[in-house]
């Protein structure tokens, strides 16, 4: 398993790097080049603007020396440590734990596809015999790239869903043709008959039926039959027709027409087939199976992209936190003394910190521009600053109670330096409490992260659940918001549970010892 992992990371880095150098954007593994060139311009402290300007530089080499490292430890540690297969087996073994484990990886592969599965680019184009890939390349294609230069729109991004449905073009879409957030929707038509059922409600036609944002005529009906007043727009969308309905006849003398040409062409702008249309949020339709959010996000996508920051910040947050969390708090058992203390009492300090209170703070005083390309790497910050104490505590109570074992004085005569000690001897007798403790660091985090969303810290352009979840609380007329983003957050945090404590039954080691 060890060297898999390290292949397939030196394979990712590898990739990432050939991938920029050739104007490619690829699913995931160009993270780090799509942060460099979004948000780099915006860092004015020189050592972090380094940092974020070659962030794909940077990600692709510590992957490749990571990869590296554990392919070099594979081959010198020989066979697998038997103690460790059998951990393993007993973790198999409980099947809610496993399973639910296999989902979450299936669930990371599925969100690490990205552009392949949800967004608005189509990934590929066929036009006058080339091909391009918009969601594959850095470069933004404009609507002049595939001729089209009338009313000005030349230099506009092209509108692919739209772009599919002409015959000069074959397009290829992802899965889901919406973008999480940014892509708006406003308005969803559903055909309807409203002589049928006794309709109650506002029946529109439209000029076209994939623009139900536009109206031509709006109807509203009592019982099926028309009634009370009816309103007409021209396709440039100024009201210039009136009339008024009486049990389904219309009033004599009561229609008011101030359009250009006859009132007969005004009427025969349309079909004569209704439509049920719905502004954001937009209840559950076919063709969006869970409705739109009330800034008119298709929920489904919204979701998708709620998945792919859970697991972002996780991947961000938890090597953070354990890095600085592990070595202090080895340093702080082994040594003791001064550093014990002066480090005990920084955490003090920290403890007591409001931590909302300087979320609140930091925000406010934030840039909006800086807020919105780098809040999400802000709030993570935030949360690691004040998420390493509690690993801390964690590793410096086993490091007081492994140092004063046989093996940690045989290293020290045999020499051997306090980096070997802490992280070959220390560390693996601890692996346990490592194991063990990362489901539910990353349960907190997703649940820190949603409630903070939920509270408005989180940028507005980033798809998070936390904000689903306050979009479906202040319109509960819209339960499927609400429902949505809470089934998907309980679903994530149960399953990350159930591995969570599958490793800490399978890694316990009091479960299999025996004292006589």
């Amino acid at each position: 398993m060890k060297l898999l992992i390290g292949i397939s990371l030196m394979l990712v880095a590898v990739v990432s790097f050939v991938a920029e150098q050739l104007g490619l954007m690829l699913p995931t593994i160009s993270w780090g080049y799509n942060l460099s060139r979004t948000a780099g311009e915006l860092v004015l402290f020189q050592p972090l603007k380094f940092l974020i300007e070659n962030a794909g530089d940077v990600t692709a080499t510590v992957l490749l020396l990571f990869g590296v490292w554990l392919v070099i430890s594979k081959i010198k540690s020989g066979p697998p440590n038997p103690v460790t297969i059998r951990k393993i087996q007993r973790f198999k073994a409980i099947k809610r734990g496993y399973y639910s484990f296999l989902i979450l990886i299936g669930l990371a592969g599925f969100a690490a596809l990205d552009q392949v599965v949800v967004g608005k680019e189509a990934l590929a184009v066929e036009y006058n015999g080339s091909w391009t890939f918009p969601a594959f390349t850095t470069k933004l294609e404009k609507n002049k790239d595939f001729g089209i230069i009338e009313g000005g729109k030349a230099d506009l991004e092209p509108d692919y869903r739209e772009l599919k449905k002409k015959e000069d073009y074959n397009v290829f879409l992802p899965l889901r043709p919406y973008a999480p957030t940014g892509d708006i929707i406003k308005a969803l038509g559903r055909p309807i008959n409203p002589s049928e059922n006794d309709y109650k409600g506002l029946g529109t036609r439209l000029f076209d039926s994939e623009r139900p944002e536009k109206p031509h005529l709006r109807f509203t009906y009592r019982k099926g039959l028309r009634q009370g007043s009816v309103q007409g727009w021209d396709e440039n969308e100024n009201r210039v027709y009136q009339a008024k309905y009486a049990g389904g006849k219309l009033v004599d003398g009561s229609e008011e027409f101030t359009g250009e040409g006859t009132l007969v062409d005004f009427m025969g702008l349309s079909e004569n087939q209704e439509y049920d249309v719905s502004y954001p949020p937009s209840e559950p339709k076919w063709e969006f199976p869970l409705g739109t959010t009330s800034q008119g996000d298709d929920v489904l996508a919204y979701l998708f992209g709620g998945l792919q920051v859970n697991f972002k910040a996780a991947l961000i947050y938890i090597p953070i936190v354990y890095f600085i969390g592990i070595s202090i708090g080895l340093l702080m058992g082994y040594f003791g003394g001064w550093f014990d203390l002066v480090v005990q009492r920084l955490i003090e300090v920290l403890a007591n910190i409001p931590f909302l209170f300087l979320v609140i703070i930091v925000t406010l005083g934030v840039p909006p521009q800086y807020k919105d390309r780098l809040g999400f790497y802000l709030i993570l910050l935030l949360l690691a600053v004040f998420g390493w104490m509690g690993m801390t505590n964690l590793m410096r109570t086993a490091a007081l109670k492994e140092k004063a074992r046989d093996y940690i004085a045989a290293s020290q005569v045999l020499g051997a330096g306090v980096p070997r000690i802490l992280f070959r001897h220390l560390m693996p007798n601890t692996v346990a409490i490592l194991v063990t403790l990362i489901p539910f660091s990353i349960s907190g985090v997703i649940l820190s992260l949603t409630a903070l969303d939920y509270l408005g810290f989180v940028p507005s352009d980033l798809a998070s659940w936390g904000k689903l979840l306050k979009d479906g609380l202040s319109s509960l007329s819209s339960p499927w918001l609400v429902s949505a983003a809470f089934a998907c957050l309980v679903s994530l945090l149960v399953l990350v549970t159930f591995v969570g404590e599958a490793i800490r039954e399978a890694f316990d080691p009091k479960k299999y010892t025996f004292y006589r």
